[in-house]
C-alpha cells in the first residue's frame, strides 16, 4: 500500500449535535414492560379508506407504568404528525398527549389507513385517518373499562375516565390504565364504539405542545444520516454530470484503492461510489476519482445542449389548445364576443427541495435471507416493493425502518436516480457487508428530483364589472404523470391551482399541453399550487386592472355565491387592518403597496396580502397576512406553525429560488449558488384560523400558494411593472 501523507489538521467541525447535547438536560426514559398491545382492524367507514371497504390497522401498546407507544402510520418530518396523532387518538383514549410514544411504523399492510396504503405527503395524514384515529383511542378505552368491570365485578356502564385512570364513583375505586394493560389485551376490540361529542373534547383543538420539538432542539432526535449499525461501511459518490451517462472507467482507480479507509470502489449506475471505514475517507476518495462518462443505454437521458432558457421557449412554442380539464360555458366564444380582451403568459423555474439532510440509507443483508434497509422516505410500502425488486427477494423479506426527515417537502418519494437507497442495496450485496450511502450537498443537487418548469397562457375577456371569460392553456408535464402514469386530466400537479378556483367567470376553460421535460422531476411543497395559484391570481389582478377595478373588491364581487370564501377574504382583510388599495407612506417613512391573492389547495381555503416596498432596486416583502379556514382542526398551533413555514417558502421561491440548467447540467450544486429566503428577507407573518366546520382540509401546504401572487400583486401596485416570471431577484425595479 503506498504512503499517504497525512492531511493537514484544518478547523474543527464542532457539529450542532455535539454542541446541543452538551447543554442537553436529562429527558426521562419511559419504562417498557408487557403491556397491552393493540393490533385493531378498525372498520373504516368514514374515512375515503373506509370509503373503499378496506380495514385499517393501527397499533397502540399501553405500557404498566401508563405511557402509550403509537406507531404512526404517517412519519415525522416537521410538520407535527406525531403530535397530531397522540392529540387525536389520546383524546378518545382519554390520556394525556404529552405521555405518548410515538414512532414509525414498519412497512407492511396493517398500516394502510389510506385505502389500503398510505403516504406521508399532500397534506393528508390527519384528514386521511382523523375518523379512524379517533375510533382507535375510543376502542381501547372500552376495553379497558370492560377490564375494569371484570375486575370490580361492576357493569361497564357505571364506569368512567378521567386521564389515564378508570373510576367507579359508586364505591370511590380507581384503577391506572397501566395496571390493567395486562386484562385488556386478552379481550376482543369492540366492533363500534362510541365517539366524543366534539363540544366535549379536552386535547382536540388546544395548542398543545408537540412531542418531538424537545429531542430536536437538544439533539437527542436521530435521523437517517445518523444512522449505525455493527460492522457497517460508509460510501460516498459522484455522480454522472448529466443523467444518462454511465461510467466506462476510473482511470486512476488503483491509486484510490491505495487511500487511507478505502474498502472498494464500485462503478453503479450513473455513479461511481468509494466505500471506506469513515465517510469524509470515502468522500475525499471519490471526489479524486478520475472517472470516463459515456452514454447508458437505457433510462432517462439528459441532452447535452438542454438549458432552462430553451426548454422554456419550448414551452412558450408548445400550441394549444391541450386536453381539457375544466370547462364551463363557451370559453372562446365569449372571448371572440367581447370588447377588451388581454393576454398574458407567465412562467416559473425548476426549484429544488434543498431540504436541510442531504439523503441517505443504510442496507443490510441478513443471514436468513431478509434485508433491513434504514432511510427517510414518504411511502414506505412503495419503497419495499422497489427495493425487493432490486434485491430479488419477496418483499416480505424486506424491512423498511422509516427515519425521522430532515426536511421533506415531497423530496423522499420513490423517484428513479433520485434516491441512494439503490446504490447501497448494490453495495450491500457487492462487498457482504452493511453499507450506509450519504449524498454530500454537491451530490444531492446534482440528483435531487425538481419542481417542474411551469408555463401557462391566459386570455381574459372583461366588463365593466370585471371577468366575463377565461381561458388558460398550461404547458409542461405534472409528476404524477411522470412517476404513475396518470394521463393529462388527471395530472393534478400540472394544472391544480388554474382549475377549482372559487370565482364566478361565466365562461371559461382549462386546457392541458403536455410537453415532457428531461429533467427529474418530482413532487415540491403545494406541487401544482405553488407556481399556478401564482399565475391565476396575477392574471386576475390584470383583469381587475383591464376593467379599471380594485383588485380586493372584484374578487369579494366574483366570490357572492361563495359565503365561506367572502368571510376568508374578509378575514384577511380585517386581520390586516383594512385593504389599501394604492401605494401608501408606512410609519418608518417608506412607500409600501399590498397585493392579496387566494388559493384553494389540498381541501383547505387560504386568502393571503402581502406588504411590500422595493429598496436599492430589490423587493422587501415586511408583512404576510394569512386567513386560512381548513375546516376542522386539531392543533392551532401547529397550523400557525406550518403556515409561518410555508410563507417562508413562498417568499423564497418568489424572491430569490431557481434551479438553472446549463449544457444539461444544473449550474448550483449547493446553497451558494442556489438562494434560498435569507433570514434578514423574512417577513412578520400573520395568521388567522377559521374552523368552517367545512370537511377537513390539510395544512402543511395550504400556507405556500397564496404568497407569491400576493406578493408580485404587491410589486405591480407599487412599481406598476407586472412580473410574469420567477423569481423576482432577476428583474430590475430601479
Amino acid at each position: 500500500m503506498n504512503q499517504i501523507p497525512a492531511k493537514p489538521r484544518g478547523p474543527l467541525n464542532v457539529s450542532r449535535r455535539k454542541f446541543l447535547l452538551g447543554g442537553a438536560a436529562t429527558l426521562a426514559v419511559a419504562s417498557t414492560g408487557t403491556g397491552l398491545t393493540l393490533a385493531t382492524f378498525l372498520p373504516t367507514r368514514v374515512a375515503r379508506a373506509q370509503q373503499a371497504g378496506v380495514d385499517v390497522a393501527a397499533f397502540l401498546e399501553l405500557l404498566p407504568d401508563g405511557t402509550a407507544v403509537f406507531q404512526s402510520p404517517f412519519i415525522e418530518g416537521g410538520q407535527g404528525i406525531y403530535s397530531a396523532m397522540a392529540q387525536i387518538v389520546g383524546e378518545e383514549l382519554d390520556l394525556d398527549p404529552a405521555r405518548f410514544i410515538v414512532q414509525a411504523a414498519p412497512s407492511g399492510d396493517p398500516f394502510g389507513v389510506m385505502g389500503g396504503m398510505r403516504i406521508t405527503g399532500g397534506s393528508s395524514s390527519v384528514r386521511s385517518s382523523y375518523q379512524v384515529m379517533r375510533q382507535l383511542g375510543a376502542s381501547a378505552r372500552a376495553m379497558l373499562i370492560e377490564a375494569a368491570a371484570q375486575e370490580w365485578d361492576v357493569d361497564a356502564s357505571e364506569l368512567t375516565t378521567e386521564p389515564g385512570l378508570i373510576i367507579h364513583a359508586a364505591s370511590g375505586r380507581e384503577i391506572a390504565y397501566g395496571d390493567l394493560a395486562a386484562a385488556a389485551m386478552d379481550l376482543p376490540v369492540p366492533t363500534e364504539v362510541a365517539l366524543k361529542d366534539p363540544a366535549q373534547f379536552r386535547w382536540i383543538r388546544q395548542p398543545l405542545a408537540r412531542l418531538d420539538v424537545r429531542d430536536k432542539s437538544t439533539g437527542r432526535a436521530n435521523f437517517s444520516i445518523d444512522f449505525q449499525v455493527e460492522d457497517m461501511l460508509t460510501a460516498a459518490v459522484q455522480h454522472a454530470p448529466r443523467l444518462g451517462l454511465v461510467p466506462a472507467s476510473i482511470t486512476n482507480q488503483s491509486e484510490i484503492e491505495q487511500m487511507r479507509g478505502v474498502h472498494s470502489v464500485h462503478m453503479l449506475a450513473g455513479a461511481v461510489a468509494v466505500v471506506a471505514d469513515k465517510f469524509w475517507q470515502a468522500r475525499r476518495a471519490v471526489e479524486a476519482c478520475e472517472v470516463e462518462w459515456e452514454p447508458g443505454e437505457a433510462g432517462v437521458s439528459m441532452p447535452e445542449d438542454f438549458s432552462s432558457q430553451a426548454f422554456r421557449a419550448t414551452l412558450a412554442d408548445e400550441p394549444g389548445p391541450g386536453t381539457e380539464v375544466e370547462a364551463e360555458g363557451d370559453a372562446l366564444a365569449a372571448l371572440e364576443a367581447a370588447e377588451t380582451v388581454i393576454e398574458a403568459a407567465y412562467d416559473a423555474p425548476y426549484l429544488a427541495h434543498a431540504q436541510l439532510e442531504p439523503p441517505s440509507a443504510t442496507a443490510r443483508f441478513n443471514e436468513d435471507g431478509t434485508l433491513d434497509v434504514w432511510l427517510p422516505n414518504q411511502a414506505p410500502e412503495m419503497f419495499q416493493a422497489a427495493i425487493a425488486t432490486q434485491a430479488g427477494i419477496e418483499p416480505e423479506n424486506v424491512r423498511i425502518h422509516s427515519q425521522m426527515l430532515g426536511g421533506f417537502f415531497g423530496r423522499h418519494f420513490l423517484y428513479g436516480a433520485a434516491n441512494p437507497f439503490r446504490q447501497a442495496i448494490a453495495l450491500a450485496q457487492a462487498i457482504g457487508r452493511p453499507v450506509k450511502v450519504l449524498w454530500t450537498r454537491e451530490e444531492e443537487f446534482l440528483r435531487d428530483a425538481l419542481r417542474p418548469m411551469g408555463y401557462a397562457r391566459f386570455r381574459g375577456a372583461v366588463d365593466e364589472n370585471g371577468p366575463v371569460a377565461l381561458s388558460i392553456e398550461v404547458v409542461g408535464e405534472g409528476a404524477a404523470s411522470r412517476w404513475f402514469g396518470s394521463p393529462p386530466d388527471q395530472d393534478g400537479g400540472a394544472h391544480e391551482g388554474l382549475t377549482a378556483k372559487p370565482y364566478a367567470i361565466a365562461d371559461r376553460r382549462v386546457g392541458h399541453v403536455v410537453v415532457k421535460t428531461p429533467a427529474e422531476i418530482g413532487f415540491w411543497r403545494s406541487v401544482g399550487h405553488s407556481m399556478h395559484d401564482y399565475f391565476y391570481e396575477s392574471f386576475l389582478d390584470e383583469m381587475a386592472q383591464a376593467a379599471g377595478l380594485d383588485p380586493f373588491e372584484m374578487r369579494m364581487n366574483l366570490l357572492s355565491e361563495s359565503e365561506r370564501h367572502r368571510n376568508l377574504l374578509a378575514a384577511v382583510g380585517d386581520l390586516s387592518g383594512g385593504w389599501q388599495p394604492g401605494p401608501y407612506t408606512a410609519d418608518d417613512g417608506t412607500t409600501r403597496a399590498r397585493g392579496v391573492a387566494m388559493a384553494s389547495p389540498f381541501g383547505s381555503e387560504v386568502a393571503t396580502i402581502a406588504e411590500v416596498s422595493v429598496l436599492n432596486d430589490s423587493v422587501q416583502v415586511h408583512q404576510i397576512w394569512v386567513a386560512i379556514d381548513p375546516g376542522q382542526i386539531v392543533n392551532p398551533a401547529v397550523i400557525e406553525a406550518q403556515v409561518q413555514s410555508a410563507v417562508a417558502l413562498g417568499v423564497s421561491q418568489t424572491l430569490v429560488e431557481e434551479l438553472v440548467y446549463e449544457n444539461g447540467q444544473p449550474t448550483a450544486r449547493n446553497f451558494g449558488p442556489y438562494q434560498i429566503l435569507r433570514p434578514s428577507q423574512m417577513p412578520q407573518v400573520h395568521v388567522k384560523i377559521i374552523e368552517s366546520g367545512a370537511p377537513m382540509g390539510g395544512i402543511g401546504e395550504p400556507g405556500v400558494p397564496g404568497v407569491p401572487p400576493a406578493i408580485v400583486n404587491a410589486v405591480a401596485t407599487l412599481t406598476g411593472q407586472r412580473i410574469r416570471s420567477l423569481p423576482l431577484s432577476k428583474h430590475s425595479f430601479s
